[in-house]
């Protein structure tokens, strides 16, 4: 059984955009002409945050629970993965106490969609979105970010370890 106290996780992610897929982001559908291609829905910003969850927990990560080789995930909202990740991290007795996330990317703007990013994420994870901050920067043009050819993210984590009492 896990002792009291905190516990730190930290998750990034990064996916290439690419033509004819829907660009999905925090939960939020985007519309901008190009997607980021992967498996699932390719949500990089809550693949960072179930990554983040899941090293907090001490649980590897989302390549271990969900791979890219099952074709129960072809396709999924990588919103429901995170409801997964949450339920994992309860029953480890822990609880978020906070998380905050950045998105690297060049386009398209992300600021207009940060609160709902927060929103969608925290009623994923059954908690207040006043706890789930979402910033957003560019890489100045620099990099594949900053030449349009992907997107990133990137979240860190404070969870509480709660044990079970017996």
């Amino acid at each position: 059984m896990e002792k009291s106290g905190y516990k730190i996780g930290s998750g990034y992610d990064v996916h290439k955009l690419v033509p004819g897929i829907k660009l999905i982001i925090g939960g939020v559908n985007m519309d901008f002409h190009l997607g980021l291609e992967g498996h699932s829905d390719a949500d990089v910003l809550v693949h960072a945050v179930c990554d983040a969850i899941l090293g907090a927990a001490g649980l590897g990560d989302i390549g271990d629970h969900f791979p890219d080789t099952d074709p129960e995930y072809k396709g999924i909202s990588s919103m429901i993965l995170l409801e997964k990740c949450g339920r994992l991290l309860e029953k480890k007795g822990c609880h978020i106490a906070n998380m905050d996330c950045i998105v690297f990317a060049q386009v398209p703007k992300i600021s207009p969609h940060k609160r709902q990013m927060e929103e969608n994420i925290a009623r994923a994870l059954n908690m207040d979105s006043t706890l789930v901050n979402v910033k957003a920067t560019t890489t100045e043009k620099l990099g594949f970010i900053g030449k349009e050819q992907g997107i990133a993210a990137q979240c860190t984590l404070l969870v509480k370890v709660v044990p079970k009492k017996i």
